[in-house]
């Protein structure tokens, strides 16, 4: 897909797109845009315009003056490409990892703008103090802690960013027919200077600060206080710890009528299915596959044959 360039928010976004018809933007985090080129040709064909910009600071994109990686401002990004888009009120709205912040952020704050949404791997911020004080949750994320430390700018690039290859395999595990290659030589892209790196670590930084990171004080909870008014697809992926099936009855629970939400084992090739997932040998690999974005998100009208290297 060819690469183009468009201005929002005061910056200048790189993006890749595919089909025409209501916008469907897709926000990335600290991985890649890249993850989405498997879903981008099947909502091109369900009928939508698949927008992949890349995040602020993160190459091609431009680095923001003031060095911004709050969570307040990747929100205001997304709702500004709505706009330079020529999006409308029918527009859909994905996103995973830091993008899955921003999305539940970005609808709530302009409900106007986003007719559904979609979230993978990233609950509603309330969740995740379940089992927080669990010493394996907590080596789960030590790139959290590791990020807050000066070195870490170092530390990461070393080796042709070993440390990412590292956290990719800590997230996604040891999986034989699932070759990483393509989807790290696009992350470390994105990090191709040391300004960027900085400002990919300053992700975790400024919106998780050890001073106020998980206190009354802390404002990326504040940001995200309000839930989306829209049916909103929760999905995640069985490798990672923060959901499990009781957890995630109570976020559909309360999410706005017509929400729904599932959970996938990691299936390497998930088959294009007409009536669910399910048997027969797999195609290639996709990180993120949503079969079909209708409303309201029932298991008759969504169907996520969905596998999904969970994200670092």
């Amino acid at each position: 897909m060819e690469q183009k360039f468009i201005t929002a928010n005061g910056l200048e976004f790189g993006y890749v797109e595919e089909g025409e018809g209501p916008l469907a933007l897709l926000l990335h985090g600290f991985d890649t845009s890249a993850l989405y080129r498997y879903l981008m040709p099947e909502l091109a064909k369900a009928g939508y315009r698949a927008v992949a910009p890349t995040m602020r600071g993160f190459a091609p994109s431009q680095i923001p003056a003031d060095g911004s990686m709050r969570l307040a401002d990747l929100i205001a990004d997304a709702n500004a490409l709505h706009d330079a888009l020529g999006g409308g009120s029918d527009a859909v709205l994905i996103g995973h990892d830091w993008g899955g912040f921003t999305t539940w952020g970005a609808a709530a704050a302009a409900p106007e703008r986003w007719s559904k949404v979609v979230v993978n791997d990233v609950p509603p911020l309330r969740f995740y103090d379940r089992n927080g004080a669990d010493p394996e949750r907590i080596e789960h994320y030590v790139h959290f802690y590791f990020f807050q430390m000066a070195m870490a700018d170092q530390i990461v690039a070393v080796d042709d960013f070993a440390y990412i290859d590292w956290l990719w395999r800590h997230w996604t595990g040891t999986i034989p027919t699932y070759d990483p290659t393509e989807d790290l030589k696009a992350a470390k892209a994105h990090l191709n200077t040391p300004e960027r790196v900085h400002l990919g670590l300053e992700l975790y930084r400024q919106n998780m600060p050890a001073a106020t990171f998980g206190t009354p004080q802390w404002e990326m909870a504040k940001v995200l206080s309000t839930l989306p008014t829209q049916p909103t697809l929760y999905l995640h992926g069985t490798e990672d710890p923060v959901v499990d099936e009781e957890t995630l009855a109570e976020i559909i629970a309360i999410l706005p009528p017509g929400s729904d939400g599932h959970i996938r084992t990691v299936v390497l090739r998930p088959r294009w299915r007409p009536r669910g997932c399910g048997g027969g040998p797999p195609p290639p690999p996709r990180p993120a596959h949503l079969m079909r974005l209708k409303t309201p998100f029932s298991p008759a009208t969504v169907r996520p044959c969905f596998a999904c290297a969970d994200s670092p």
